[in-house]
């Protein structure tokens, strides 16, 4: 099973799944919006992560009309949001530790 972030399709490829053209793609990695992997002969490759961003860039500019800065910053508040579920996730499997452990505590204590 391939993962979401593994680099798998061709420029034009991409660009098909996403409803665009190539030299829309290569716009967005120019701007910065999109960085995809470079083979040794400097093909770009998109990951299906990649496809998915730049869906949702399609959609913020061309659907709705929001300019280049606008996407940059609800990127960059959709990175934000990312990165604080993943310290919340952390924290949740640390408190069960905690709480399983002052369980288990209590019970010895108990036990005593």
């Amino acid at each position: 099973m391939t993962s979401s972030w593994e680099p798998r399709y061709i420029i034009s490829v991409a660009a098909r799944m996403v409803g665009i053209e190539t030299h829309t793609l290569r716009y967005y990695e120019k701007l910065g919006l999109i960085q995809p992997h470079r083979s040794g002969g400097n093909i770009r490759f998109y990951s299906q992560d990649d496809v998915d961003r730049l869906r949702y860039v399609k959609t913020l500019m061309c659907d709705l009309g929001v300019n280049f800065a606008g996407v940059e910053v609800a990127l960059h508040l959709m990175q934000k949001m990312k990165d604080m579920q993943c310290r919340i996730e952390e924290m949740e499997t640390k408190l069960e530790c905690l709480m399983k452990t002052n369980m288990e505590s209590d019970i010895e204590w108990w036990e005593e």
